[in-house]
């Protein structure tokens, strides 16, 4: 199975400023704050890139501070200043069909309602860039989803996240390669199945 390309910018997404860093919604705000511990690079606002952006070696990361429902433009503006494809681009977020701890891992698809996929998808013109989802668990009713995103998760599940995010910097060296199946087999166990 020949690789893809490796991933040029690791966008996480979530709303910008405080009083929403703990929230539901701000899961890829999460990944991309430990990856950038992991990588030991910090960092910093750059208007240009309607964002928060770091670089390691040949890889940007990106953290929109264009609230969720515009989270395209800050990606569409660095993609396009750097020439990077849709395809070297993974999108980390929250997922309201996933239950706390599963993660997917894919290339393409749909936004299933998520408005900063919504968006990126629009900007880009393409649905064909990876998605790092990150289950959040759904309240069950859909007029509860707003209000469920943005809240903290509850302590049990919180937990169950947090192991979720520690497979994900365990993937990282596989995601870093563009060897996504390997990067697959690492992150799509069942919290039971460890």
């Amino acid at each position: 199975h020949f690789n893809m390309p490796s991933p040029r910018l690791i966008v996480g997404l979530g709303n910008p400023g405080a009083g929403y860093a703990d929230h539901r919604h701000n899961l890829g705000f999460w990944f991309v704050d430990r990856l950038a511990d992991e990588l030991k690079i910090t960092l910093a606002p750059q208007g240009k890139f309607h964002g928060s952006i770091g670089r390691y070696r040949e890889l940007w990361l990106l953290e929109p501070s264009t609230y969720m429902n515009s989270s395209g433009r800050a990606v569409l503006a660095l993609a396009n200043f750097y020439k990077i494809l849709p395809d070297e681009i993974l999108i980390v977020h929250d997922d309201l069909d996933l239950q706390p701890g599963d993660i997917r891992l894919k290339h393409g698809g749909g936004h299933g309602g998520h408005n900063g996929l919504k968006d990126i998808q629009a900007c880009l013109s393409t649905p064909d860039f990876w998605r790092l989802r990150l289950g959040i668990g759904h309240p069950g009713e859909r007029s509860e989803v707003i209000n469920y995103v943005l809240k903290a998760p509850r302590k049990e599940e919180q937990a169950l996240i947090d192991r979720a995010l520690d497979r994900c910097l365990l993937a990282w060296p596989q995601i870093a390669a563009g060897d996504y199946a390997a990067a697959q087999r690492v992150l799509h166990v069942r919290e039971t199945e460890k």
